[in-house]
C-alpha cells in the first residue's frame, strides 16, 4: 500500500487547488477512489465553490469529522483508535470546525492537502478511518 499511497500522492499534488473537486476533504474521497472504492463524496463533488460555500457545508453537517464520517459510512469505512498507513482522518481542534482538516497518514505522519500542494501537518487526530 505505501507504494501506491506515495503515487496517488505524487499524482494529487500535481493537481491545482479548486474548492468542489480538490480541496481538502475531497482529497480524502479521492484516495477512496483511487484505491477502487466508488466516489463517497459525490454528493459534495461541484456544490461548492469557494472556502466560505465549504464552510457552510462543514457548519450544516456540525464538523470536518461529521461530514467525513458520513462519507465513509457510505464504502463501508470502519474506525480506527490508531493510524496506519493509507487510513483517513480528521485532525485538528476538536472544538473548532475550521480547524479541521482531512488527512492521510502514511505510516509515520499525516499529509493534508493545502492550496499549494500535500503537505505534513502534527496535530491530535479526532476520527480515524480505514477505508
Amino acid at each position: 500500500m505505501e507504494r501506491t499511497l506515495e503515487e496517488f500522492l505524487a499524482a494529487y499534488r500535481e493537481k491545482p487547488w479548486r474548492p468542489g473537486h480538490v480541496d481538502c476533504c475531497l482529497f480524502l474521497a479521492a484516495w477512496a477512489i483511487w484505491l477502487g472504492h466508488r466516489d463517497p463524496a459525490e454528493h459534495l463533488r461541484g456544490v461548492y465553490d469557494s472556502e466560505d460555500g465549504f464552510r457552510a457545508i462543514i457548519e450544516r453537517a456540525g464538523s470536518v469529522s461529521a461530514l467525513v464520517g458520513f462519507c465513509v459510512s457510505r464504502i463501508c469505512g470502519k474506525p480506527l483508535q490508531r493510524p496506519r498507513c493509507g487510513a483517513i482522518g480528521v485532525i485538528g481542534s476538536a472544538t473548532n470546525i475550521h480547524r479541521q482538516f482531512g488527512a492521510i497518514h502514511d505510516g509515520e505522519r499525516w499529509n493534508v492537502r493545502f492550496k499549494n500542494g500535500v503537505g505534513f501537518m502534527t496535530a491530535a487526530p479526532i476520527a480515524i478511518w480505514v477505508i
